[in-house]
């Protein structure tokens, strides 16, 4: 069976979100704070440079080769050291990417800002763990 792969910003962003989701359970699950954040597939965010692959020093071109070392098990903070890449970069720009998300979703009125206040208080902890983390 031949996987599709998609757009590695986007495959980052929902893998990011599957990890905050599988923590707001217990980190988000209090009574008032149901929602949790959503991953947009939308391709207007996308920037013509690719934020990640830079902060992580691989190549424009590189789409395929982070897509097989994640699929493979890698973390993101060991494919930043293999490759000289700053692990602090991948995590401020993925924390900047779910902020602008869940200011949106603030701003639309899908969520409550003791749910904004909650969710953003903790994103960065998740966004961090999630990056650190292999999956293998």
């Amino acid at each position: 069976m031949k996987i599709k792969r998609m757009n590695i910003k986007r495959v980052m962003i929902v893998g990011t979100m599957i990890v905050a989701m599988s923590f707001g359970g217990t980190a988000w699950g209090k009574p008032a704070l149901h929602t949790l954040p959503v991953a947009k597939w939308s391709t207007s965010d996308v920037a013509d440079k690719d934020e990640l692959l830079d902060a992580l020093s691989l190549s424009p071109s590189s789409d395929d080769e982070l897509y097989d070392a994640l699929y493979d098990g890698k973390s993101l903070k060991t494919i930043a050291e293999e490759n000289g890449g700053n692990i602090n970069s991948v995590i401020s720009l993925q924390v900047k990417q779910l902020t602008q998300q869940l200011d949106a979703r603030f701003a639309s009125g899908s969520i409550t800002q003791m749910q904004y206040t909650a969710q953003k208080a903790e994103l960065r902890e998740i966004v961090t763990e999630s990056v650190m983390t292999s999956f293998g």
